[in-house]
């Protein structure tokens, strides 16, 4: 659905003068997952590619890891009192065979950054779920596929590559944005949306449906800090770069650590820092130094 913004009255003060106008504002609205007719999660996001919202939820759940895995999914009706549609609800239904895991309470808490369950678990958690190992001593077609190798300067780049192509951000000021890049910083795909770990959904519920993945010579750019739960969402889809504008948390390096995703944050301009995995940037010998 297309109610990506919304147009409220707004006072504007600029130096001293007051003035009314209208203004564009990013739209937020409630999604229910519900997975084979049975509710799962609710996030907060704005309205559009809410089946591919869906599918990569599902990827970072572990439920989802092909396009053969995903039957269908669909919109459901009567929503509302009056029974009619508010496009807030889409079920998500499974191809027959696939093994739907245990998602309980205490499975499910780890998604979010904010969770009180200790790191360990969390950790875990992906260790046990991951269906794309990102390690460059695997290959999960068993060929001799190079290893991802990105130069700092094109990582540089991207940052103002991903800010030109945000179109609803311009208008309202008020979305995050998510990005994938090829090796070479072509730019795959990109998707907005009022929450950063929803855009990262929206990409990789669009890559399953195209049947990409794992993107696993793919660069993935956030617009802004690089927490635990988009670490896993990209260790999940087969990810081996992550990079953010913004600072990483203690967990998501640890899983960085772990799995063996490479981990770029406060990428501003030539500067950056590498949390993890720096095998896979191209280091000049003397920056490496010391």
């Amino acid at each position: 659905m297309g109610r990506v913004t919304e147009r409220r009255k707004v006072i504007r003060i600029r130096d001293g003068a007051v003035s009314s106008r209208p203004d564009t504002l990013v739209a937020e609205e409630p999604l229910e997952i519900r997975l084979n007719g049975k509710p799962l999660a609710i996030t907060m996001r704005t309205p559009g590619d809410d089946f591919a919202l869906a599918a990569g939820f599902l990827v970072s759940e572990g439920v989802l890891a092909e396009q053969k895995d995903l039957q269908n999914i669909v919109y459901c009706a009567g929503a509302t009192v009056d029974g009619s549609n508010t496009y807030n609800i889409v079920d998500v239904k499974t191809a027959p065979g696939v093994v739907i895991p245990d998602i309980t309470l205490e499975r499910n808490v780890y998604t979010t950054s904010s969770c009180g369950l200790c790191g360990k678990a969390s950790l875990d958690a992906v260790r046990t779920t991951a269906r794309w190992p990102i390690d460059d001593t695997h290959d999960e077609h068993g060929g001799d596929t190079p290893p991802v190798r990105v130069d700092p300067e094109l990582l540089a780049e991207l940052p103002d590559r991903l800010r030109a192509a945000q179109r609803v951000f311009d208008r309202t000021g008020g979305l995050h944005a998510a990005a994938l890049f090829s090796e070479d910083g072509e730019l795959l795909d990109i998707r907005e949306d009022v929450g950063r770990h929803n855009a990262v959904d929206k990409l990789v519920g669009r890559a399953l449906q195209n049947g990409a993945l794992p993107l696993s010579r793919a660069i993935l750019l956030v617009s802004g800090r690089a927490s635990f739960e988009l670490a896993q969402k990209a260790v999940m889809a087969g990810i081996p770069v992550l990079a953010a504008v913004s600072a990483p948390s203690s967990l998501a390096v640890d899983l960085a650590l772990e799995s063996g995703l490479t981990l770029v944050g406060f990428l501003r301009g030539a500067s950056m820092n590498v949390y993890a995995g720096e095998d896979r940037i191209a280091l000049r010998a003397a920056a490496a130094q010391g």
